[in-house]
C-alpha cells in the first residue's frame, strides 16, 4: 500500500473514531440528563413530615437534596436539582457544604426553604458534619483541614458558627476558653468537630480533641465559655427534648469496626450502647424522640440510610436506600 492510501486509510479510521467517541459521550449526557430530569422536582425544607438526604443513586445527579415522606421513608423520593457533599436543614433553613471549583475549595451556602442561596462562606479543607438548630437560626460545620478520617493520627479539623440572626460567624471553635476536668485548659493540638444547638440557641454541645482523647464539651455560645462533660465521645447529637445525645463511641482499636453508637442521659451521665453492631462514621440524626438513623457504606460500594432504636432495643433497619446526610423535618 502507497504512502497516500496509508494515510487517507489512518483518517478515514480517526474520523469514525471520533465520531463514534462523540456519539457516546452525547448518549451518556442525554441518559443522564434524562434521569435527572425523570427524578428532578420541588423540594422545599419547610415541608412538614418529611426527611431530607443527599440522594446517592447513580445516573441522577450525585449528591443532590432529596425527599421521601417521614411515614414512609420507602416512598419514591423527590429529587432537586441542589447538590452537596454534606447538607442539614430544620425548620426552613439548610447547610450546604459543596467541594467545587477549577481550583476545588469548600463552599457553604445557607439555603432558605425554597433552596435558595442566601449566602455563601468559603471554607478551608473538605466536606465533614453540618447542622442547623431547631428552629432555624445556628448553623455549624466543620472540616477536615488536614487528613481525611477520624482514624489518622495526623488529622486536623476547623468549625465554624453561624448565627443567621446577626450575621455573626465564628470562623473557629478553637478560640473559645475550655475548661478540661475542672481546669482552664490550652493547647495547640486542641481540635473541635460535629457541633449541635439546644433550643435556646446559647446551649451547644460538640468533640473536643486533644492529646489523642476526645470529649464531649457544652459550651455557651453567649459566655463563649466550654466545659468537658465526658471522655471518649465522637460527633454528639441533640435529641429533640434536649435531654440526651446519640454519639459514636471508640470500642475498637482496629481500623475495621472502631466505633459503636451510643445515646447518653445529659442528667446522669449513662451510657446506652445501640443496637447497631457495624461501626459508624456519621454524626447520627434523630428520626423522632425514640429512633435515631445515619448513613453507612455498603460493601462495593454506595450508601445507604439506616435507623435503630434509641434505647438500645430492637434492631438496626435500612430506612433509605442510596443516601447519605439524613435531617428529619417534623409535622
Amino acid at each position: 500500500m502507497s504512502t497516500r492510501k496509508r494515510l487517507l486509510v489512518l483518517l478515514a479510521l480517526a474520523v469514525l473514531a471520533a465520531t463514534g467517541l462523540t456519539g457516546y459521550v452525547l448518549r451518556s449526557r442525554a441518559d443522564e440528563m434524562s434521569a435527572a430530569g425523570a427524578a428532578t422536582g420541588t423540594v422545599r425544607l419547610d415541608t412538614p413530615g418529611q426527611i431530607l438526604f443527599r440522594d446517592t443513586a447513580p445516573g441522577r445527579g450525585f449528591g443532590r437534596i432529596a425527599a421521601v415522606p417521614l411515614a414512609h421513608p420507602g416512598a419514591a423520593r423527590t429529587v432537586s436539582g441542589t447538590s452537596c457533599d454534606r447538607v442539614y436543614a430544620a425548620h426552613g433553613t439548610g447547610v450546604c457544604l459543596q467541594r467545587k471549583g477549577p481550583v476545588p475549595a469548600t463552599y457553604v451556602s445557607v439555603l432558605d426553604r425554597n433552596l435558595r442561596q442566601v449566602r455563601q462562606v468559603k471554607a478551608a479543607g473538605f466536606p465533614n458534619r453540618a447542622r442547623v438548630s431547631a428552629d432555624g437560626r445556628m448553623l455549624s460545620w466543620t472540616t477536615f483541614v488536614q487528613g481525611d478520617s477520624y482514624l489518622r493520627d495526623d488529622f486536623s479539623t476547623r468549625t465554624s458558627i453561624l448565627d443567621t440572626a446577626t450575621g455573626r460567624l465564628t470562623d473557629s471553635v478553637e478560640r473559645i476558653p475550655l475548661t478540661l476536668d475542672g481546669r482552664p485548659y490550652q493547647a495547640a493540638d486542641l481540635n473541635y468537630w460535629g457541633v449541635g444547638f439546644g433550643s435556646d440557641d446559647t446551649t451547644f454541645y460538640a468533640t473536643a480533641r486533644t492529646g489523642s482523647r476526645t470529649y464531649l464539651v457544652k459550651g455557651d455560645y453567649r459566655s463563649w465559655t466550654a466545659h468537658t462533660l465526658l471522655s471518649n465521645v465522637e460527633c454528639p447529637s441533640l435529641s429533640p427534648d434536649g435531654r440526651r445525645v446519640v454519639f459514636k463511641k471508640r470500642v475498637h482499636a482496629s481500623a475495621d469496626r472502631p466505633w459503636r453508637l451510643y445515646v447518653l442521659d445529659l442528667a446522669t451521665l449513662r451510657e446506652t450502647p445501640l443496637a447497631e453492631q457495624r461501626s459508624v462514621d456519621d454524626q447520627a440524626a434523630w428520626l423522632g424522640a425514640g429512633t435515631v438513623m445515619y448513613g453507612l457504606p455498603r460493601h462495593g460500594g454506595g450508601w445507604d440510610v439506616w435507623s435503630v432504636p434509641a434505647d438500645g432495643s430492637g434492631a438496626a433497619r435500612l430506612l433509605i436506600h442510596d443516601a447519605s446526610s439524613p435531617a428529619a423535618v417534623a409535622g
